[in-house]
């Protein structure tokens, strides 16, 4: 089986930036996460998950992470075999 690699870049409400990286840190374990500078101070989450091709695909992560509690907007930035 084929491994899947996929950066996600997560957006979050004002101020809940910290609070949701450690949801996210615990509810669904992603291999690395941090946050990263935009422009303007604006932050972003920036969140790696590696997983089998035929286990799990980069939607349903998206599905998951978009109902995290503080979460605004969830964009996949890359997704590749490993």
């Amino acid at each position: 089986m084929a491994k899947v690699g996929a950066l996600f870049k997560i957006f979050t409400e004002d101020g809940k930036l910290e609070e949701v990286m450690e949801k996210i840190k615990s509810e669904l374990k992603p291999q690395d996460i941090r946050s990263e500078e935009l422009a303007f101070g604006i932050k972003v989450i920036k969140a790696l998950f590696v997983f089998e091709d035929s286990e799990m695909g980069s939607s349903s992560i998206e599905e998951k992470l978009k109902k995290v509690e503080g979460v605004s907007e969830v964009e996949v930035e890359q997704e590749s075999l490993l």
